[in-house]
């Protein structure tokens, strides 16, 4: 079976933890911000865990199968 190749755009985007979890940055974070409560803020610099079929997905786009 050939090598997988990784998606230069997922690549940038998701990254796998120790375990093998797929990572991902939450969204709603990065402009108008003035009316976000810090609680907000704060929960939204907190990383997301990609789950079910999505990260299956993901860890192959990422080159991991």
């Amino acid at each position: 079976m050939p090598k997988l190749k990784t998606l230069p755009s997922v690549k940038k985007r998701f990254k796998l933890t120790k375990k093998g979890k797929v990572r991902r940055n939450k969204a709603y974070s990065q402009h108008l911000l003035s009316h976000k409560s810090a609680k907000r803020k704060r929960k939204l610099r907190q990383p997301g865990i990609v789950t079910g079929k999505q990260a299956r997905t993901m860890s192959r786009l990422l080159g991991k199968a």
